[in-house]
């Protein structure tokens, strides 16, 4: 059972509730289990049994799953308001998670069984419509990143990556690797000749971009 201040903390992040039926808003209620987790805690992780269904008021999830030569790659992340699409397939299917999700951050949220979820979503379109609205946007990632990793030079795409966090970033050359799907070496020895070529500057846990339009040329080159 979940608090009323809990409900109202659900109900912001996630909007769509409102339009449930009034018996399955209560049920949420009496129903749904508050949960938080540390940064780090393994949430559902490769063939592990898919029963709850997760609603995110604050943190991130970091979905991945690991190749046969130990390298993670980044899926996609789930934060409050959004939804988990594998958990959702999982659910709907009865089968097991085929990646790992992580707490990326200290976790809050509120999880509800596997009946309560479908229930919603065969009977509930703006519900149903919720569920299925991330599958588009994370399947386009997934071709992308199919796409990056096959064909994709490293340089190009931490170059690309690099853009999107700012001139000035905290981050580990191991977390820049996971986001790659590559491995710690590599982004490291980049990194060191972006550095040599005067486009950044590394600091122990910080990246501060110095060129941007030197790392636009590297992540688009003129063909």
């Amino acid at each position: 059972m979940i608090s009323e201040t809990q409900y109202k903390d659900l109900a912001r992040s996630y909007p769509v509730l409102s339009d449930l039926p009034w018996d399955l808003q209560r049920e949420l209620t009496g129903d749904g289990q508050f949960v938080e987790f540390p940064e780090g805690e393994t949430l559902f992780d490769v063939q592990s049994l898919c029963s709850l269904f997760l609603m995110v008021t604050s943190g991130t999830i970091r979905v991945i799953i690991s190749t046969s030569t130990g390298r993670e790659i980044l899926l996609y992340r789930v934060q409050a308001g959004e939804a988990c699409v594998l958990t959702v397939s999982c659910l709907l299917g009865n089968s097991d998670y085929p990646a790992r999700g992580l707490a990326e951050t200290p976790l809050q949220g509120v999880a509800i069984k596997q009946s309560l979820f479908t229930r919603p979503v065969t009977g509930c379109p703006p519900f149903r419509e919720f569920a299925f609205r991330f599958f588009g946007d994370r399947l386009t990632r997934l071709m992308t990143l199919i796409e990056e990793v096959a064909f994709g030079k490293m340089d190009q795409r931490l170059a690309s990556l690099l853009l999107t966090k700012g001139v000035s970033m905290e981050t580990t050359h191991q977390i820049l690797a996971d986001e790659l799907g590559s491995v710690r070496e590599v982004v490291s020895r980049i990194l060191k000749d972006f550095e040599g070529q005067g486009i950044l500057e590394l600091e122990r846990g910080q990246i501060r971009v110095l060129d941007q339009e030197a790392l636009r040329r590297i992540a688009r080159p003129s063909v």
